[in-house]
């Protein structure tokens, strides 16, 4: 079968063969091919040893012991690996050591699954040793050779597996998923940097409970979050789910088609981790059927996690503000101001996808007509004012802290910070006082001379 092989991909090929090496394209990227999808990037497999790859090419750097060569090739860049056998994993994580080979079915034999496990050359069209392509036609994630094997080399394949199966609507070979149940205690031993990167890509599924939801049923779950695990033992009074665990992955798929296009991949992300997680301090908070502030206890559990999975503090500082914030309630009786106190005190860059998220939340609780209405008749009075009102924080009065101390005469200290707290106050009450003279002739009224010698 012929691929369709870029054709500066298809140079490192040929220019490897020139120079009487072997040289296949292997794994992820023939697997991508054969679905007719683009692959992301292209790696190359060859019986050449690293000083050889870069006597053909000179434009390359010969990045670690594993015999990779990153090739520049026109505007991509190419990997280049030498084929390996790999020695024993102590740590389950990487090899302790490699050997290189001379054989493509050996270097194919060390690969995780099946349909990563396929190599495609000219002359002799897809190799497949290991029925790949037939698991890929049956949609199935199955482990190469002794599956028990694979997850003690490397325990991140465990994760992989359900990912692949997740994002690629396969489902996991039974005595694969029976092995992932047997090893998965050794996901203890993943740093949160390789944890972090597949449960994003499990997160940004197009059904991301899918996911989650394999995770849980393989034991891998309790291991790297035991604190949402709990949640499928805490009954919950829900239309659309039993226990909090469902509920919350019901929230997952409705944030999933939640934001509108043109979102950024980021505000995504966060939306998705927020409604993953915005129930997680429910366990700890049950009583009779009640959660009571359990927004609290999950901004704290929420950091936790994603700080142990090392996501970045910018990052878990706003799903954690989403978590807590996202029981908010709405009374028609609330006043211009009280709207707009309620931005501010959520945050304005906050308000669209906190909005989304109680949406979400909304749907993953099957929550009656008189609810949604609610919410968008807030979400309407928020956006009018927005339009509406100049100042939702005091960096947006129109004086600051050198002009209030230039107008009174006064030097800097808190009774400048009194004063603008008491400026942003008025002016939440009432937009229309956010000038510089009105609220300098406020300042004037509102300061607090110090008091003079007690003439006594």
């Amino acid at each position: 079968m012929e691929l369709h092989i870029p054709s500066d991909v298809a140079t490192v090929v040929e220019r490897l063969r020139h120079a009487e090496h072997e040289a296949y394209v292997v794994g992820g990227c023939v697997r991508d091919a054969l679905r007719g999808i683009e692959p992301a990037d292209w790696d190359v497999a060859t019986d050449a040893r690293p000083e050889e790859i870069q006597k053909v090419f000179r434009r390359s750097l010969y990045t670690n012991r594993f015999g990779t060569v990153v090739v520049r090739m026109g505007e991509r860049e190419i990997e280049v690996t030498t084929y390996r056998i790999e020695a024993e994993y102590s740590d389950h994580r990487r090899p302790d050591a490699v050997a290189f080979t001379r054989s493509l079915e050996e270097d194919l034999a060390r690969r995780d699954f099946t349909i990563n496990a396929m190599a495609w050359s000219p002359e002799r069209g897809v190799v497949d040793p290991f029925g790949g392509r037939r698991d890929l036609e049956e949609r199935v994630v199955r482990a190469v050779g002794d599956a028990d094997e694979r997850f003690r080399e490397d325990a991140l394949r465990m994760l992989r597996a359900v990912r692949f199966a997740a994002v690629l609507g396969f489902t996991i070979e039974p005595a694969t998923a029976e092995a992932i149940r047997r090893n998965a205690e050794l996901a203890r031993s993943l740093s949160g940097e390789r944890i972090q990167q597949e449960m994003v890509k499990i997160v940004r599924g197009p059904v991301p409970s899918v996911g989650l939801r394999m995770l849980s049923n393989l034991g891998l779950l309790a291991v790297i979050a035991p604190e949402l695990e709990r949640c499928r033992e805490t009954p919950q009074e829900k239309v659309a789910a039993q226990d909090v665990f469902e509920h919350s992955l019901a929230t997952l798929d409705a944030a999933a088609a939640e934001m509108p296009p043109g979102t950024s991949a980021e505000d995504d992300l966060v939306l998705r981790l927020a409604a993953l997680f915005h129930d997680v301090g429910k366990p700890d908070t049950f009583d009779d059927g009640h959660f009571h502030q359990h927004e609290f206890v999950g901004e704290a559990k929420v950091r936790q996690i994603l700080r142990r999975w090392r996501f970045d503090k910018a990052m878990v500082d706003e799903i954690a503000r989403l978590v807590r914030d996202h029981m908010f309630w709405y009374q028609p009786d609330w006043t211009s101001s009280a709207v707009r106190r309620f931005i501010r005190k959520v945050g304005l860059e906050q308000i669209p996808t906190l909005f989304a998220l109680r949406k979400a939340d909304n749907v993953g609780s099957g929550a009656r007509a008189p609810r949604m209405y609610a919410l968008n008749e807030l979400w309407l009075r928020v956006q009018e004012e927005i339009q509406r009102a100049n100042a939702f924080s005091k960096r947006d009065l129109a004086v600051d802290g050198n002009d209030v101390m230039t107008a009174l005469g006064i030097a800097a200290g808190p009774e400048v910070g009194r004063i603008l707290d008491e400026l942003f106050e008025r002016v939440l009450d009432d937009p229309d006082l956010n000038t510089r003279e009105r609220l300098l002739e406020l300042a004037r009224d509102v300061h607090r001379p110090p008091a003079g010698p007690d003439p006594g």
